[in-house]
């Protein structure tokens, strides 16, 4: 009887375990999907030529970033205490650390665009598929944090709903090389087409991540 007292109460801490690490990886993926909605609240300050505007979404999303990387450190340090008493700690890890880097692609992306003469943009009649591209990045992320959410009610339908993920991945890439063509025929500036370049790859890039966060996911709901 001692052994199956045992065996319930390891079960018991490592249901406990998984709890409180998908509870700080939602919050994680949370953060990341406010980070992404301020990109859009950024771009749209550089349509209206909003200096102030334009700052105040740098401030936010740079504050993001940090709040993001801290909790992947405290992801990180709960995952270390739990030790091996949870045997998918290592895809919680590679899906916390996945999510951080979506925080850093954000990042660099509004500062390229803080950077940008947006009269380039709208010189080449690419203000609106721009926009669109930033906007199918954060469904993107929005989808992510619905697929996290469900992985702790339901892990099917979180496997489920990664499918739409991969499939607006797959939108997203066809966007992203007809936006380059353009750019690459319309933009004069040297200047213009390498940062515009930079922005449109920095978009691309984050959502790859946001597939790969969801595949880490995957693999998560399969073995809870």
């Amino acid at each position: 009887m001692s052994g199956y007292f045992t065996t319930m109460f390891s079960g018991e801490a490592e249901i406990q375990a998984r709890r409180k690490t998908l509870a700080v990886l939602q919050d994680e993926v949370r953060r990341v999907l406010d980070t992404s909605r301020e990109l859009v609240q950024l771009y749209i300050a550089l349509s209206k030529s909003d200096s102030a505007a334009v700052q105040s979404s740098l401030e936010k999303i740079r504050k993001a970033e940090e709040d993001t990387e801290q909790l992947r450190r405290m992801l990180t340090r709960e995952l270390a205490e739990i030790g091996t008493m949870m045997i998918n700690r290592e895809d919680f890890l590679r899906t916390a650390y996945n999510v951080e880097e979506m925080s850093g692609y954000i990042a660099g992306v509004a500062f390229k665009l803080s950077q940008m003469k947006f009269s380039s943009v709208k010189k080449a009649g690419l203000v609106d598929e721009l926009r669109d591209l930033i906007d199918m990045s954060v469904e993107s992320v929005q989808r992510l944090n619905e697929v996290v959410r469900a992985l702790a009610i339901n892990p099917l339908h979180a496997i489920d709903l990664s499918n739409s993920v991969q499939k607006l991945e797959k939108q997203v890439d066809d966007k992203y090389r007809s936006l380059t063509s353009k750019v690459m025929s319309e933009i004069d500036s040297v200047k213009e087409l390498i940062l515009l370049k930079d922005i449109i790859q920095g978009i691309e890039d984050l959502v790859d991540n946001c597939l790969k966060a969801t595949d880490s996911i995957t693999i998560l709901a399969l073995g809870l």
